[in-house]
Order: structure tokens, then C-alpha cells, then sequence
């Protein structure tokens, strides 16, 4: 890729000619990539310089766009790469320069039915500031290759007006995702997607929804995700991992233990343990903020306040890496004390309710401890129980009279 200008600080102009604005600019990072990013003019203003001098500023803002490209990409997959993700930034650069266009002169350069699909759900994405954003990135993703993966939508793939995706198009994309993945993620994905285009409808970006009708059904009192036992557990805590990160450990089994998620665990810090009345508080980030049952109190046993630790009262409890590295580790830990299922970090949370209703807990306990708003969230585990109890008594040799 070609470089002009390249400034002192180490940024240069990738695309945009003298009276674009904004331009798409690219800074050299040290570790050989290019992080991309959009640069605003915003008019002139009276300055004076350090000698007393008065002079007109260029006023500019800049807009980070969290894309990346290789330096100097050395493989196909790195070109191609370079190439989707440029094209992704090119898109994002039009579209914001047609929303300047329309805030400070009240039109667009093409019309509403003109505005690309990838462009518009592109900087959606760059817009949105909700914990589901990866999911709603996701979703875009797949249906690209899903349009990608049928002759006769491979050339949505790359541009596509938004009234152009229909509704046998959204049939075919749902089974797509039935046919890619397990359990709830179909249901999960399809229901991002359908917010974008919901958003699309409200935005008069698009006429009409090509969702409506068209859904994902799953039984949200049936769980999907494997569950460990109470002797499955302890074969966990007694299996050593050689050269494992001990925060990922200690986590993993306190939620076990409390039922917490990945993404309450690793906010958790000291200032959470009430120590001298031995409970955690805390509040759900899922929940948080729309949801009376919101707040959580978990009593602490000395088993659980010796995992926690003491520290200062902003500190992490357990400073996690990334939830990707997370699970690697967990499904290595649990490969290692030989459990054949498909264990996630979600897995801690069924596990905690399945084992302490066995147990004995009633479920109204069981609904307050996980942060359960409804009983109806918390019955899904009694099917689970059941099932367990049928498997027992099928497990034993077949009674002949």
C-alpha cells in the first residue's frame, strides 16, 4: 500500500480528496499494523501563538475506527484481510460524511433507498456502546457468508440496498444459522440482527421489516448447556494444570460455587465482600439498571472468603485475561480431568442452581441467588433435575419378570 505525505507523527491520508470531509487516515503502529481512523475539519478559529502572533487554526477532530491493517501483509488471508477491512473503513467514511452533509445542509447526496446495507449496519456498529455489540458484529458476519454461501445472493454479499433484503431472504438466513450453530446461539444471533434491522425501520432507512414473521423459536425452560456434577466439580478442583493462570482458576470455581457470570466475576473487586456480616454484593451487569432483582447477596462460607482473599478495596478480586482466553484455559482444564463435555463459563452458572437444587434448595432461593426477576428464568433447572433422575433409573439393568 502505497504512502503519501506521510506526516511527522506518523499518520498519512489513505482516502479523501482536498474538500472531503471527513478523509480516511491511517497511523503506523509500532507493532506493524495500521490503525485507521476518520479526520474531521471543523472550520477555522482565532488563535494566538506563543510569540503573541494571531493566526487562523485548523480545527479537526479525529474518530477511531478500531480497524486494523498489516503493514506489509505478507500472506493471501492478510491480503484479503486488508482489503474487507479498508473497505469497511471506505464505507463508514461516505456514510459519515453524508450525515455531516445532511446536519449542515439538510440533504443527502443519494437518496434513503440508495444508502448501502453493509455501509448503514457498518457504522451502527461503530455507534453502539451496549456489552452486546460483539454479537451484533457477529451476526453481520455470518450474514455475509451467508449471502456469500447461495448463487443467487452472492451479490447482496458486498453491496446491497436495504429494501433488497427480503423476507424469504430472512427464512433462509434463520436456517443458515440453525444449520451453523447449537443450542440458544441461532436464537441469540438472529435476535441482534433483527434490532439492526429494526433500527433500519425506525431510521426510514428501510420501508419495511423483512423480520416480521419470521422467527427462531427455542423452549426457554429447556437448558442447552452441559452442567457438571458434584462429582465432576471435585474431580475439577483435584485436577492440577501445569504452568495455569490461578485467577482463571480461582474464578472459574467461585462461580461454581455462587453461580455468578464471566461478566459479574471479573468486575468483582475486594470492595464487594462484606466481610464482618460474610455475604458479596453486588449488581448485575446484565440486568442492570432494568431490573428490580438486579442486586445480588450471596452468603460466604470460609471456604469461599479463603478463594477471595483480602486486598485493597479497589483491586480485582480475580484479574481475568480476555473471555476468549478464559475459555481456552477452561476447556484445556477440562480435558485434563477427563470430562467429555462441552464446558463453557455459562456451564458454572447451571451447574451452581442444577447441584444446590439436588440438594435440597427450593427454588425461590435458588431464583434470589441467581438474581432471577421471575421463578419461570429458574424452573428450566427442575426439567434438568428430572432428566437426570430418569437417566439414573434407565442406567440400571433392565428388571425381567
Amino acid at each position: 500500500m502505497a504512502k503519501k505525505n506521510l506526516r511527522a507523527d506518523g499518520t498519512y491520508l489513505i482516502e479523501g480528496n482536498a474538500g472531503d470531509n471527513p478523509k480516511l487516515m491511517g497511523r503506523i503502529l509500532s507493532d506493524g499494523r495500521i490503525s485507521l481512523y476518520l479526520e474531521f475539519y471543523l472550520g477555522k478559529t482565532e488563535a494566538v501563538s506563543r510569540t503573541g502572533t494571531v493566526y487562523m487554526r485548523n480545527d479537526r477532530e479525529n474518530e477511531i475506527l478500531s480497524l486494523f491493517l498489516w503493514q506489509a501483509p505478507r500472506t493471501p488471508e492478510e491480503r484479503q484481510y486488508n482489503r474487507d477491512t479498508l473497505d469497511t473503513a471506505k464505507r463508514i467514511r461516505y456514510e459519515r460524511g453524508q450525515q455531516m452533509l445532511e446536519q449542515t445542509e439538510g440533504y443527502r447526496v443519494k437518496k434513503t433507498d440508495e444508502v448501502d446495507f453493509h455501509t448503514w449496519y457498518d457504522v451502527f456498529i461503530a455507534d453502539y456502546t451496549k456489552t452486546d455489540k460483539g454479537k451484533i458484529k457477529r451476526v453481520h458476519e455470518v450474514f455475509v457468508e451467508y449471502l456469500d454461501s447461495k448463487p443467487v445472493y452472492q451479490k447482496f454479499a458486498k453491496r446491497m440496498k436495504p429494501n433488497q433484503v427480503t423476507k424469504d431472504m430472512m427464512v433462509g438466513f434463520t436456517e443458515y444459522l440453525q444449520s451453523r450453530f447449537n443450542g440458544e446461539t441461532p436464537h441469540t444471533l438472529y435476535a441482534r440482527f433483527k434490532k439492526v434491522i429494526k433500527a433500519m425501520v425506525d431510521k426510514d432507512v428501510m420501508r419495511k421489516n423483512p423480520c416480521n414473521g419470521v422467527s427462531i423459536k427455542i423452549d426457554k425452560n429447556k437448558l442447552t448447556k452441559d452442567v457438571l456434577s458434584i462429582e465432576e466439580v471435585k474431580r475439577l478442583i483435584a485436577t492440577p494444570v501445569e504452568r495455569e493462570n490461578p485467577d482463571i482458576r480461582r474464578a472459574f470455581i467461585f462461580c461454581l460455587y455462587c453461580g455468578l457470570r464471566w461478566c459479574d466475576v471479573k468486575d468483582l473487586t475486594y470492595a464487594n465482600v462484606d466481610y464482618a456480616n460474610r455475604i458479596l454484593i453486588f449488581e448485575q451487569s446484565k440486568t442492570k439498571g432494568h431490573s428490580s432483582a438486579s442486586g445480588v447477596v450471596i452468603p460466604l462460607n470460609d471456604g469461599l472468603l479463603k478463594l477471595i482473599g483480602e486486598g485493597k478495596r479497589d483491586a480485582l478480586i480475580f484479574p481475568l485475561p480476555s473471555h476468549t482466553m478464559c475459555l481456552k484455559a477452561l476447556r484445556h482444564w477440562t480435558k485434563r480431568a477427563g470430562i467429555d463435555k462441552h464446558i463453557t463459563w455459562h456451564c458454572a452458572r447451571h451447574s451452581f442452581a442444577t447441584n444446590i437444587l439436588s440438594n435440597g434448595a427450593n427454588i425461590k432461593t435458588v431464583a434470589n441467588l441467581l438474581g432471577h426477576s421471575d421463578l419461570r428464568h429458574t424452573e428450566k433447572y427442575l426439567r434438568v433435575i428430572d432428566s437426570l433422575k430418569e437417566a439414573a433409573i434407565n442406567s440400571l439393568p433392565e428388571l425381567e419378570l
